[in-house]
């Protein structure tokens, strides 16, 4: 089994561009020390910390349905909570290496995993 670097996500609602379309299906890379460290040293992070979470999924997410380049703008442009799922997911990934999530069924207990990141499970 190789080293997954790559995930697969679907976002909860998705980011509209200028003509109106949907991009909601998109992948995330694990994040390197660079990607974590550069961010800081950028003005908008200096001036506003909550900037950091901005900057850093511009780095780390490689592509987001037909959209050309992923920059802070396409970012900033994201519903909330597209947002929230986001910093979620990079979490997941990032700490845990897994978009996988353990669950239990509350009716029976029965115990499985969920691909929270949309897609058709680890490989």
């Amino acid at each position: 089994m190789a080293f997954k670097t790559e995930f697969e996500f679907t976002l909860p609602r998705g980011v509209v561009d200028k003509d109106g379309n949907v991009h909601q299906k998109g992948v995330m890379r694990l994040a390197t020390a660079k990607d974590e460290i550069l961010p800081l040293q950028d003005y908008r992070v200096q001036n506003n910390r909550a900037y950091l979470v901005i900057i850093l999924l511009s780095r780390v997410i490689t592509k987001l349905g037909s959209l050309q380049s992923i920059n802070p703008s396409v970012i900033e442009g994201m519903f909330s909570v597209d947002l929230a799922y986001l910093q979620d997911f990079y979490r997941r990934i990032n700490e845990e290496g897994t978009s996988m999530l353990k669950v239990k069924c509350p009716e029976c207990g029965h115990g499985f995993e969920v691909d929270t990141g949309g897609g058709q499970g680890e490989s």
